[in-house]
């Protein structure tokens, strides 16, 4: 394989990727909210109401929460980035930017199959970009320093992987069994604990 030029040192990047998922976070706020004015009874109606953007907006912050601490492993041991190595990042962060948008159709169309699947496309290719950025690290040694990876590699891999699958699947089955789909994902729950275990054996 060709060695591409570095283009310097990973700060900047890092710094942004940081910035980037910090404002992801915080749209995903935005739909949470309860009109002014109203009676009692349409007050318990409204609190009510927000109880799917409540549950819209934990998944996406574990999300986004679970790629940004993989996001900062990837570069711990970088010292040097290059073209592909930005490209890829940028890729990861404007999808990173763009779950806000599916967050809310879940939360607002949560009764409907697209939602879902928007979803899951848009987990799972944030997935793939992360894994992809982290196999480019790897191929590249030049580019890493002396540390160890602070994440066994191999773990890793099978963490993300896990992730896109997971999400993959999802879409075939929402359009057999629709938003009850969403359920797929509590796979993940024992996958990611039996990999913390095996990481900190």
């Amino acid at each position: 394989m060709r060695k591409p030029t570095p283009d310097g040192g990973p700060e900047r990047l890092v710094a942004l990727a940081d910035g980037v998922f910090a404002i992801a976070i915080t749209l995903l706020v935005l739909d949470i909210d309860v009109p002014q004015g109203l009676d009692p009874e349409e007050y318990r109606r409204a609190l009510s109401d927000t109880l799917p953007n409540l549950g819209a907006y934990a998944i996406s912050l574990a999300v986004l929460a679970g790629f940004w601490r993989d996001h900062r492993a990837i570069f711990r041991s970088v010292e040097q980035v290059d073209g592909g190595v930005i490209a890829l990042t940028m890729l990861g962060l404007g999808l990173a930017a763009l779950l806000p948008f599916p967050t809310a159709l879940v939360s607002e169309y949560g009764d409907e199959p697209v939602s879902v699947i928007v979803y899951s496309v848009a987990v799972a290719s944030l997935g793939a970009v992360h894994l992809a950025l982290a196999a480019l690290v790897v191929r590249r040694p030049w580019l890493r320093g002396a540390a160890a990876p602070v994440r066994d590699e191999a773990l890793y891999a099978v963490d993300l992987g896990a992730t896109v699958v997971v999400f993959l699947v999802t879409i075939p089955l929402a359009l057999l069994i629709g938003p009850a789909a969403m359920w797929w994902w509590l796979v993940l729950l024992p996958v990611k604990v039996w990999l913390g275990r095996r990481e900190n054996a």
